[in-house]
């Protein structure tokens, strides 16, 4: 039986009279990579940082494996293993990949210094389990001199130290290329390989479906569709019904969508 590494069940957040999420349910699983999906607006950014403990929740329950959690923050979401990948990365350019790494984390030995065979070790034993095949870059190559796909896995090598079972992946391939993009999707699915599970936010629709296990769509603080990737044929059939969502009263009446009603069995 898969394991539900999270659960948020009826999840609010209000500024004043003005909601931001109205009542979320959204699971992920051990070893599955969710997309999230929505327009500007629609509350996935909020959510997020309710995910990473910067915001704490008007009414809802966060369960964590099974279990209520309460007095939810930043402390308690590292502790259940959430770890957030922004979209500026929060990289240091100028620095070597290990020092990123490790940055906040360092390791020191019996004595008190930087243990830095050990980092240096780590560090590369991070970047083969997270999928660098270039041989050009090592442990002590600056960020700065990656491109933004490779850049975009030394956050997740981070994440991953920091012992994540689930990391956040806040558009992670906006205003990369083609061959980056790729990059990006290897080490999502390396780290879905070894149990771990991805939450992928994203605006391309076609980055989504080519990477995530299942969908789940947003729309003005709340969910409008859970479907698995299993039932839906395409990323065109996706954006279709996006595009229903934004444009309700232009909602065609053809087959389509009947069908993804009754596959997503829920709206």
């Amino acid at each position: 039986m898969t394991e539900r590494l999270i659960e948020l069940r009826d999840i609010t957040k209000s500024y004043g009279n003005v909601y931001a999420l109205g009542g979320v349910n959204l699971h992920v699983d051990k070893g599955e990579v969710v997309g999230l999906l929505g327009d500007n607006g629609a509350g996935k950014s909020t959510l997020i940082k309710i995910l990473a403990g910067a915001v704490k929740p008007t009414d809802g329950e966060i369960l964590v494996r099974g279990k209520s959690v309460t007095g939810w923050n930043a402390a308690r979401s590292r502790e259940a293993g959430i770890e957030t990948v922004f979209q500026d990365r929060a990289l240091a350019v100028q620095q070597s990949i290990v020092r990123n790494i490790f940055m906040g984390n360092e390791q020191g030995n019996r004595l008190g210094f930087l243990n830095l065979k050990h980092e240096i070790a780590e560090a590369g034993r991070l970047m083969r389990e997270i999928g660098f095949t270039s041989k050009v870059f090592t442990p002590n190559s600056i960020v700065g001199q990656l491109s933004g796909g490779e850049r975009q896995g030394v956050a997740i090598a981070r994440a991953i130290y920091k012992q994540a079972d689930l990391i956040i992946l806040d558009e992670p391939t906006t205003a990369l290329s083609l061959t980056e993009t790729a990059k990006v999707f290897h080490f999502v699915r390396q780290v879905r390989a070894s149990g771990r599970s991805i939450l992928f936010i994203g605006h391309n629709i076609h980055h989504v479906y080519d990477i995530a296990d299942r969908f789940v769509v947003m729309d003005r603080g709340k969910v409008a569709m859970q479907i698995s990737r299993d039932k839906v044929k395409t990323a065109e059939e996706l954006i279709w019904f996006m595009e229903q969502i934004a444009h309700p009263e232009h909602k065609s009446q053809n087959a389509k969508e009947p069908a993804l009603k009754r596959k997503a069995g829920k709206l």
